[in-house]
């Protein structure tokens, strides 16, 4: 094992620090199926640890006015957008995605995450409430304490800011676990946190497994607010950690979203908006639209151009400027892609593209962990391709005939995430977006993301809200205070 490999360490309390337990994990780069850097793979100890941290500072951090801390977490989005392209850089090698999507989407989002927390509670307005004429009602939003936030490893940065920003804009402290297979980014921005002057302890990034980290936080008494995204399974296991202890907890979980397309949809932005839903970042968004349903009567049409457009994205090495469709996030996620793959074929699918790993881009990525862009067709609604959640980038392809029989095939799964409705009928597009059981549906449109909006899931895609308002009241514990006439 070479011992050169750069080191990403814990920071608490304002440091870096080695785990306690002195071990380290290879941090492999999809692109190449090579490790690049080793991360601290930190157990329950590293959690006690950053607890005190959070604890020292949190009566501090809460009192502090809303204006300074406002003042910080703008000066970390400063920060992070003079150094785009190092995040973006790095994003791409730690996960696998086109460097291209990284700096168009991913870094410049958590740059916006931190900007709307940080003036959104500028603006903020407390409850008051008359009871006739016996008292007089007023609601405190308080911070609740140590926030454990636990993130994916499909848009790190992203997805971590999406937390960070909002847990201490409010005054709680935090305690980050990023994903073990993606834990660049976060390392990066903990040294910004350190430039933009952020107070030491108010947050903690604390790398390793699920299983020791994740499990830690989870269990851990103090920690009394849990924001996690991540699989189902594992969301079932952080709620059962967390019942017992009563926590606030939100999951934001899995997803087997649906498309629907009607015939009288614009079929140019359709095909361009579908194949965009169905494979960005390699089809592992939690949004993606891995099942679409197409009018009978615009099916052939649709599949048709559909394969077509798809079949022109170039996979590539990630780095290289003009790659659509980088590697896959890992080699266990890559055998889980061809499990289903093989999967659908059993269960009588057609592979009408795809299906198998493309020749390596070059030789630096001859290793690497690629898969095309896959289209199957010709499968029955209810089979498990349709049902299971893949996170790759496979899409199926089904028609249908009548409204209300595409709803059923929208529903007929454990998952409630997003949906894309396309239409051009104006009654439709709200009659079957107020059927579909998906906390977010898209109308001509998909992934068109407004801060200020809820968004969670619905039956298995998890409970509780992220997002604007949302995202404040979770991160708040609100007091009632009545004083009589």
């Amino acid at each position: 094992m070479q011992k050169d490999f750069p080191q990403i360490l814990n920071f608490i309390g304002g440091e870096f620090r080695e785990p306690v337990g002195k071990k380290f994990l290879d941090n492999i780069e999809p692109a190449t199926g090579k490790p690049y850097s080793r991360v601290a793979d930190s157990d329950a100890r590293d959690i006690d640890l950053a607890v005190a941290s959070a604890e020292r500072v949190f009566a501090d951090w809460s009192k502090k006015p809303a204006a300074e801390r406002s003042k910080i977490l703008l000066r970390i989005a400063d920060l992070i957008e003079r150094d785009l392209e190092k995040f973006a850089r790095a994003e791409s090698i730690d996960t696998g995605k086109p460097v291209t999507l990284a700096r168009s989407l991913d870094i410049p989002r958590a740059v916006a995450n931190f900007r709307f927390f940080a003036t959104a509670i500028l603006h903020t307005e407390n409850e008051a409430h008359i009871t006739d004429g016996v008292a007089f009602n007023y609601t405190l939003r308080q911070p609740r304490g140590i926030a454990g936030l636990i993130s994916p490893w499909n848009l790190p940065l992203y997805l971590l800011s999406w937390k960070i920003a909002p847990a201490i804009t409010v005054g709680n402290t935090a305690i980050a676990k990023p994903s073990e297979l993606t834990p660049m980014t976060a390392f990066l921005l903990c040294e910004i946190c350190r430039e933009a002057d952020l107070p030491n302890g108010v947050l903690n990034v604390v790398h390793g497994t699920g299983a020791n980290v994740g499990a830690a936080i989870t269990a851990n008494p103090k920690i009394n607010t849990i924001s996690f995204t991540g699989g189902t399974a594992t969301g079932k296991k952080v709620a059962e950690a967390c019942a017992p202890l009563f926590k606030k907890v939100s999951l934001e979980l899995g997803g087997k979203n649906p498309n629907i397309v009607f015939a009288d949809a614009d079929l140019d932005a359709a095909i361009a908006g579908s194949v965009r839903s169905s494979f960005a970042n390699q089809g592992q968004v939690c949004l993606c639209g891995s099942r679409v349903f197409v009018e009978r009567s615009a099916y052939k049409d649709f599949v048709d151009r559909f394969i077509e457009k798809a079949s022109q994205l170039k996979v590539g090495d990630p780095l290289d400027e003009k790659t659509e469709q980088g590697a896959i996030a890992s080699k266990t996620q890559l055998d889980k892609v061809k499990f289903y793959v093989d999967l659908a074929q059993k269960e009588g699918g057609k592979i009408a593209l795809g299906g198998k790993a493309p020749e390596p881009p070059n030789e630096r990525t001859r290793d690497g962990y690629f898969f095309s862009p896959t289209v199957i067709t010709g499968l029955p609604v209810t089979c498990r391709t349709n049902r299971e959640e893949i996170f790759g980038p496979v899409v199926t392809i089904t028609p249908f005939d009548k409204e209300d029989e595409v709803i059923r095939y929208a529903n007929d799964v454990d998952y409630g995430l997003s949906s894309s409705v396309w239409t051009q009928n104006l009654s439709r597009a709200h009659r079957v977006a107020e059927q579909i059981h998906t906390a977010t549906v898209w109308v001509n449109c998909w992934l068109v993301r407004d801060l200020r909006v809820p968004f969670g899931g619905m039956k298995a895609s998890g409970i509780g809200r992220e997002g604007g308002v949302e995202a404040l009241k979770f991160f708040t514990e609100p007091k009632n205070i009545c004083i009589a006439k």
